[in-house]
């Protein structure tokens, strides 16, 4: 009997990345890679939590950026609804 083949990745939608860092105002920002969900924040700390719950609770999944990271919410007008949690 041949043995099943494994499932591949592309067989379950993938957890987003998010990037978290600092606006070019001093604003806390949390985005998905895509574009498609993400927000200001009062603090790192805010922005991390919100991050980590869109993933999953996955910290592999939460990127610091190191530069400054404008919000750019443009390519999430063809967004599914309520794609964010929050």
């Amino acid at each position: 009997m041949p043995e099943p083949e494994p499932l591949s990745d592309t067989s379950s939608p993938r957890p987003p990345r998010f990037l978290i860092g600092m606006d070019s105002r001093g604003r806390w920002v949390a985005q998905d890679q895509r574009g498609l969900c993400g927000g200001l924040f009062v603090n790192r700390a805010e922005a991390v939590r919100f991050a980590m719950r869109e993933t999953g609770r996955r910290p592999q999944a939460v990127i610091l950026v190191s530069g400054i990271l404008e919000l750019d919410m443009t390519r999430a007008t063809h967004r599914e609804p309520d794609r964010c949690a929050a």
